[in-house]
């Protein structure tokens, strides 16, 4: 194996739309047989661990009513072991937070600098 391939990773959506061909009461087996499937032919590999996480979202409104589509993370790693976890976008808005968390917390610093140093001064005099 390559070493590009020793640690691979890929974000898809999974369109599980389907799973409403079966019955009501076997859907949310269906979609996690439909995820597994979906890692297997897309990174090749007959081996596949579905992330606990996301069995939890499939699984969260119960078994007659899975979600119609999932983005998912897959990665594959030297033992082409293929992971399947749920796929949480970094969010803009985190970032713009700490940085302006960050920039506040510089400007109380300066303020402080500023006062004490003009106490300095005052008590100087």
């Amino acid at each position: 194996m390559s070493k590009s391939e020793e640690n691979l990773s890929r974000v898809y959506t999974v369109n599980l739309g389907k799973a409403w061909l079966t019955p009501r009461y076997r859907r949310t087996d269906r979609v996690m047989n439909m995820v597994r499937e979906f890692a297997k032919k897309n990174m090749k590999s007959d081996e596949v661990k579905i992330d606990q996480d996301l069995g939890r979202h499939i699984w969260s409104r119960g078994k007659t009513n899975p979600p119609r589509k999932v983005r998912v993370k897959l990665i594959k790693d030297e033992d082409d072991v293929v992971t399947v976890s749920l796929y949480e976008e970094p969010t803009e808005t985190e970032d713009e937070d700490t940085a302006a968390d960050e920039k506040k917390s510089k400007k109380r610093d300066s303020k402080k600098k500023e006062e004490k140093d003009n106490e300095d001064e005052d008590e100087e005099t």
